[in-house]
């Protein structure tokens, strides 16, 4: 019996990572050693304090039962307490405000669920996390791109969104700092989103997990919309507390969209795993000193990076934010550099094209290697 997929897979590729990775472990399993600066999965570990919540948590026979749809209050009153004493300038709401979920992908995907219908439009940069498009698409809505400026440290094309017919258009997808090239986007930037949704009546999604990587002014949409009138606000521990594999994110908005959003979520999972929510409360309280140390280490990583990239003379920017460097190719394509040096060297970097056909000519290097295995990729070039 031949079975038809569903119309949405229609165009929809697997993500790029689940084939790319399968290919780097055929190379493993052959026997080579390949240096992977390509993932932007934390190495390094959570804070032993959190693990040992973990640990202590997962002992409590009435920790294993089913949780709230809408995240244990104490994961709620965490959030709300870390934004407030990271941000300021607004508050939010414990019980209306804030909705947890298994990773920022999956907020992703229960806000197009709630918000889009059928032919619906959804602004997304033109360098943009590949999800917003894929999720879109799974959707049945139509991605629309707006220009990234290169020569204005990827600032938008605001003379390309001010023409733009909107009319059809729903959601604007922005995210910073940003990914990939890890422009911090300033406050200025952030208050012409929030009065450009506000004039086109879009609902303004800020992606914002890279927010204390490497960022000197951490920022939140919320302090250009305080009100949470167009905006909602995504975030997640797994790149700024090493906890990727924990799948612990969350959104915040107004009552009335976060109301919404859990219909599809109450639909979709039966909450989270207790203890992961008691040790996120601990990550939550960690002090200053957590990410001055993280930072500290990723600086140090950041300027292998750029003696690696220097190896071949592409250019990139030295003073961007977040866990990647973005880099500018010559004399060929992203992809294909990308799979030569792959190819000859067992190194792989991330072809920029997965962003958007404007990132054809750039690669993305991440930051997740310990500083011994970046040291051996350079000294494979030099060879």
């Amino acid at each position: 019996m031949k079975v038809h997929i569903a119309d949405r897979l229609i165009g929809l590729d697997e993500y790029y990572f689940s084939e790319k990775l399968e290919q780097i472990r055929q190379l493993q399993v052959n026997g080579h050693d390949v240096i992977n600066l390509g993932v932007g999965s934390p190495d390094l570990p959570p804070h032993p304090e959190v693990i040992k919540t973990l640990n202590e948590a997962a002992l409590e026979p009435s920790n294993h039962a089913y949780q709230s749809y809408r995240g244990i209050s104490e994961l709620r009153t965490a959030i709300a307490e870390f934004t407030m004493q990271s941000f300021g300038g607004f508050s939010l709401d414990p019980a209306k405000e804030i909705l947890p979920a298994m990773g920022s992908k999956e907020c992703i995907t229960h806000i197009s669920l709630t918000f889009l219908n059928k032919r619906d439009q959804v602004l997304i940069p033109a360098l943009a996390y590949p999800t917003y498009t894929s999720v879109t698409k799974m959707a049945e809505a139509k991605p629309v791109y707006f220009p990234l400026k290169e020569s204005k440290n990827w600032e938008p094309d605001w003379e390309f969104l001010d023409n733009l017919d909107t009319t059809k258009a729903k959601l604007i997808w922005i995210n910073y700092p940003h990914m990939p090239t890890g422009a911090c986007g300033s406050h200025q930037i952030k208050q012409k989103f929030v009065a450009y949704a506000r004039e086109r009546n879009l609902i303004l999604c800020h992606d914002n997990p890279y927010n204390f990587i490497l960022n000197e002014y951490p920022r939140s949409i919320f302090q250009s919309d305080p009100d949470k009138e167009v905006s909602l606000e995504l975030n997640s521990l797994s790149k700024s507390f090493n906890m990727a594999g924990w799948r612990v994110g969350w959104i915040t908005g107004n009552e009335e969209r976060i109301k919404a959003i859990l219909k599809v979520k109450s639909n979709m999972d039966s909450g989270m795993f207790k203890p992961v929510q008691l040790a996120a409360c601990c990550a939550l309280a960690l002090d200053s000193n957590w990410f001055e140390s993280l930072n500290h280490t990723y600086r140090r990583r950041r300027e292998a990076v750029f003696r690696f990239l220097d190896l071949f003379g592409f250019e990139y920017q030295q003073n961007n934010a977040g866990m990647f460097v973005w880099a500018k190719v010559k004399g060929e394509d992203g992809e294909s550099f990308s799979q030569k040096l792959l190819s000859k060297h067992h190194i792989f970097v991330t072809p920029g094209f997965i962003f958007g056909k404007a990132g054809k000519y750039f690669i993305r290097v991440s930051l997740c290697t310990p500083e011994d295995r970046l040291n051996a990729a350079i000294k494979r070039i030099n060879r």
